[in-house]
């Protein structure tokens, strides 16, 4: 329920303390407002705004989602069924969606499936409720790129879409990071190109930003907690075997038929490395 959507409510988070208690046509009033002026990351680089479709069955949840977006600068379209939300992404073509997992016709999971044969690099943020941890797995090994919990921070709903599009490069931002190399796999960060040998490797958002951490530290045993923490932001709850899942599917891409480069250390974590 609506009532239930507090500023707040993920712990360690600097954001402010608020009760949200109704939809509104504006920004949210009191201290909210201060905080949610219009930020950086809201523009493609031809200035373009990024676009979000956001999708809840719960009407005002849906416009008070929309409404904060768009104060902060993106284009928005609201959709309140799974059948809505998959017509307005063909129509909307959105660079980023904030989707309920539970909907009254077919789940958010589909809803993604559906999305993705038509915008395969479209950024997918997961609402889920603080108790179904069987969807955020779900979701997440569906291919989302993250997930938020209810009752939820709004400023935590923008900072995680705004993550999520640094993650695809899809929003402006300020300074290059150049190129990283470990043996014969290289990264150019400013293009978002991974190549190994030579060979250009395609790679969803989350998978590039695992193995930038991945070759920002080579050489290093990284945990399983370390990698949650640093990838998708959060402490997933224990679910640490989905780090194992994108662990696979990097080494798919990245090793299959070459000498590997990402090790498991049992016990502890993994570590990028040349063999030798």
């Amino acid at each position: 329920m609506l009532d239930d959507i507090t500023d707040g409510a993920h712990s360690g988070a600097a954001f402010p303390q608020a009760t949200v208690t109704g939809a509104a046509a504006g920004p949210p009033s009191g201290t909210a407002t201060a905080t949610l002026g219009r930020g950086a990351g809201t523009q493609h680089a031809d200035g373009t705004p990024v676009r979000v479709l956001v999708v809840d069955d719960e009407p005002s949840l849906a416009e008070l989602l929309s409404s904060v977006l768009r104060y902060e600068g993106w284009a928005v379209q609201p959709a309140g069924t799974g059948a809505e939300a998959v017509k307005s992404g063909r129509e909307f073509r959105p660079d980023a969606v904030v989707l309920d997992i539970m909907l009254p016709d077919f789940d958010g999971v589909e809803v993604m499936r559906r999305l993705r044969t038509e915008l395969p690099g479209v950024c997918v943020l997961f609402l889920t409720a603080r108790d179904a941890v069987e969807d955020r797995v779900a979701g997440l090994t569906a291919g989302g790129d993250d997930y938020v919990t209810k009752p939820f921070s709004l400023e935590e709903v923008l900072a995680r879409l705004r993550g999520l599009l640094r993650r695809a490069n899809l929003a402006r931002t300020g300074g290059g990071e150049g190129g990283l190399v470990v043996a014969d796999l290289t990264m150019d960060e400013d293009a978002r190109e991974v190549r190994r040998g030579g060979e250009l490797i395609d790679l969803t958002a989350t998978e590039f930003e695992l193995l930038r951490y991945l070759m920002r530290n080579p050489r290093r045993v990284l945990s399983k907690a370390q990698i949650l923490d640093r990838v998708w932001n959060y402490d997933f709850g224990g679910q640490a075997h989905v780090v194992e899942l994108y662990i696979s599917y990097l080494r798919k891409k990245i090793d299959a038929g070459r000498d590997p480069l990402i090790h498991t250390v049992r016990g502890v974590g993994y570590v990028l490395k040349p063999n030798g």
